[in-house]
């Protein structure tokens, strides 16, 4: 799912060309995002635009070759000229009369022509590991070398770059140059999505490209880049095997720029440390051109201050971060809290009388992008939040944001995995303590990934396990919650430690921490006259958490539930929707009522007979310590639930664990009645995991 999608969108014709654009946002000042080579489309941008739209007007276009544009095979429609009037044409199309103009590796070069012959219409450039004629490029990157004869039939690395090989292998020619792009470890997902791009145009496209000739008209060369009079940022990745470093450097220095060179980094820095390149463009433009940048707000120095972020993946987060901060106020009654959060969890912590930040607003919804990746009962959550990472960036640099205008004493990030990631990736933005909470540690491959997903999973974890090692005191707590027990008997992966012997060397447990423990509620008799529910009455509440991945399940205890109210005539059920479906899209039978958002659902939980859920941690964990029977039904390819909380739950001795596509109505119904006849009795859980979590962060503040 995207983070944002085009405010408006369009297309038109450049001597016979379509050139299809869109554009985000609104503002003051418009930054035009130049499309690169034809290898990949304008989503290359998708780190930038979401969040920039949020500040500026965005345009960018597909370029001629690739996309939603046209792909013309005659060399003579690819020079720069070409290029260059693409922009201007656009431009006019969107009323655009100046702007900021944004380019990487090819369209470097676009945005130089465009600065150096058309000076009126920008404001500003900015490169991204720019190309340009006037340093050499690396040798194994010339013309000459493209047109070489091939050496042997089986050709390596940058002999690759090939006219003859391109032409009959160009996937392999794709896969390999884009891997050059990034150079980086651990770029599997910027690889991936620009192979994906790249099958969106062809060889004789590519070739086409390679073969153009530029006019005498439109040259770029030194006295051009010397014409160039506005501001000008050039970024360049220090291992970037595309473009020499050089090429920047020699910028820089004919027109006046500001360079930064980014450590590490190979050629789309944009795209794989957007962070970096996102806070470095957007103060360039604020000391240029004045526009908008986080504004530091003096601090009272009286009350201490803490930025909460609680997960949006399900109510059951929110619920016990709540309960740590209640005990955390303890050790701090003046404590002002802010909540960083997205709806439900917005939702939730209002009906609670919490102070929810204004920057919340602002936050691109990720339980919606869960849902738009989830089947019939199946979510593969590894690669869902794969798939999540532009609105993780786009959310990171919200949280930033605040972060730089107000001061904080403290946050506190439960799973909130893009400030985690970020802020190891770059620890000079760090700018408030942090404490990271969680309650599961390590990407699990599911068997129906295959070793494509075990290889993935592994590289996430080897990148997480080098953040921390590499940067030992970014977290300033790392507080998993649950106790050593709760972690599974695996590695994370080839040549990589065991769970079980590095997470105890990386955080602290606090046990695992509940909304409300049973024992800090009323009687279970008690809660269940203040329901009105009668004596006699056997009551079975269905739930399937907050993140609305859970109708098909529902459907099917609706169906089960007439089979074993035949056996069981007191039976009656309960059906908790949750804030994302509407109780009045369920067709209901007899003796069953729907409700959609209860703020104190672990209430109900307690007080009930038997539940059926989901497989999400919180709500099994609440269901197990109030020693209420339960089915639970992990989904599909969810690792976290079919691995980490299916075995925390064994440790318990807690719920009876259900396949979902081995479960029809009749046993549903069997299983149900099965559970009210022989309950279990679980393990007690511990009631002061909150408490114990709480003394962990007071330490902090």
């Amino acid at each position: 799912m995207r983070a944002r999608l085009p405010s408006t969108e369009g297309s038109i014709d450049r001597s016979g060309v379509a050139i299809h654009y869109e554009t985000y946002g609104s503002g003051e000042h418009t930054i035009v995002f130049v499309p690169t080579w034809s290898l990949v489309h304008s989503r290359a941008y998708k780190a930038q635009i979401p969040y920039f739209s949020q500040h500026f007007r965005c345009i960018t276009w597909d370029p001629r070759g690739n996309g939603k544009s046209d792909r013309p095979d005659d060399p003579g429609a690819y020079r720069l000229k070409d290029y260059v009037d693409d922009a201007l044409a656009v431009m006019d199309a969107t009323s655009t009369q100046r702007a900021v103009m944004f380019g990487w590796s090819l369209s470097g070069m676009v945005v130089a022509a465009l600065a150096a012959y058309h000076g009126e219409r920008v404001q500003a450039a900015i490169t991204v590991g720019t190309n340009s004629p006037v340093v050499p490029t690396y040798e194994y990157k010339t013309y000459s070398a493209f047109d070489a004869d091939l050496a042997q039939s089986d050709p390596q690395g940058w002999e690759k770059y090939n006219r003859t090989y391109l032409s009959s292998n160009y996937p392999d020619f794709a896969d390999f140059f884009i891997r050059e792009i990034f150079t980086e470890p651990h770029s599997t997902k910027q690889i991936e999505d620009c192979i994906g791009w790249a099958a969106e145009t062809n060889a004789e496209v590519m070739i086409a490209t390679m073969d153009a000739d530029d006019p005498d008209d439109l040259v770029l060369d030194e006295a051009a880049y010397r014409r160039i009079d506005c501001p000008m940022l050039l970024i360049h990745g220090e291992q970037d095997t595309i473009a020499p470093v050089a090429v920047s450097e020699q910028i820089a220095e004919l027109a006046g720029g500001e360079l930064v060179i980014i450590p590490g980094s190979g050629h789309a820095s944009h795209a794989r440390v957007p962070a970096r390149v996102n806070t470095t463009m957007r103060d360039f433009l604020a000391r240029h051109l004045g526009t908008w940048a986080p504004k530091r707000r003096p601090s009272s120095g009286r009350t201490k201050k803490a930025l909460y972020l609680s997960s949006p993946i399900g109510l059951g987060h929110a619920r016990r971060d709540l309960a740590i901060t209640r005990e955390l106020r303890l050790h701090h009654p003046g404590l002002q809290v802010d909540w960083l959060a997205q709806d439900p969890v917005t939702r939730f912590l209002e009906a609670h009388g919490e102070r929810v930040h204004a920057a919340s607003a602002v936050l691109e919804n990720e339980s919606t992008h869960i849902e738009s990746e989830a089947g019939e009962h199946d979510l593969n959550a590894f690669q869902a939040i794969r798939h999540m990472d532009e609105i993780l960036i786009a959310n990171f640099m919200t949280f930033q944001e605040v972060l730089e205008q107000e001061p904080y004493d403290l946050v506190i990030a439960d799973e909130a995995w893009d400030v985690d990631h970020y802020w190891h990736e770059h620890p000079d933005l760090k700018k408030a303590q942090i404490a990271w909470l969680t309650d599961f540690v390590g990407w699990v491959p599911m068997p129906e990934g295959g070793c494509q997903e075990a290889l993935l999973t592994a590289d996430y974890n080897a990148e997480m396990i080098g953040h921390v090692e590499d940067h030992p005191q970014l977290r300033d707590r790392a507080i998993f919650v649950g106790n050593p027990g709760d972690i599974v008997a695996l590695e994370f992966g080839p040549d990589l430690p065991a769970m079980r012997e590095w997470i105890p060397d990386h955080f602290d447990f606090c046990g695992y921490a509940l909304g409300h423990h049973p024992d800090q509620l009323e009687p279970r008799q008690e809660l269940r006259h203040q329901f009105g529910w009668d004596d006699d009455e056997k009551i079975c509440v269905v739930t399937v958490g907050g993140s609305g991945v859970g109708s098909s399940l529902i459907e099917r205890v609706l169906a089960a539930y007439p089979i074993a109210k035949r056996q069981v005539p007191e039976l009656r059920m309960i059906l908790v929707t949750g804030p994302r479906l509407d109780p009045a899209s369920f067709i209901l039978p007899s003796g069953v009522t729907a409700h959609g958002f209860i703020p104190d659902l672990d209430r109900l939980l307690a007080a009930c007979d038997l539940a059926v859920v989901q497989g999400g941690l919180t709500t099994t964990m609440e269901l197990a310590a109030a020693g209420t029977p339960f089915l639970y039904f992990p989904l599909r390819n969810h690792f976290e639930q079919n691995v980490h909380v299916a075995h925390r739950l064994e440790q318990y001795g807690a719920g009876r664990k259900m396949i979902y596509d081995q479960s029809d109505p009749d046993h549903i119904a069997h299983c149900m009645l099965a559970e009210l006849v022989s309950p279990r009795q679980p393990r007690p859980v511990e009631s002061d995991g909150a408490s114990r979590a709480a003394a962990m962060l007071a330490e902090l503040l």
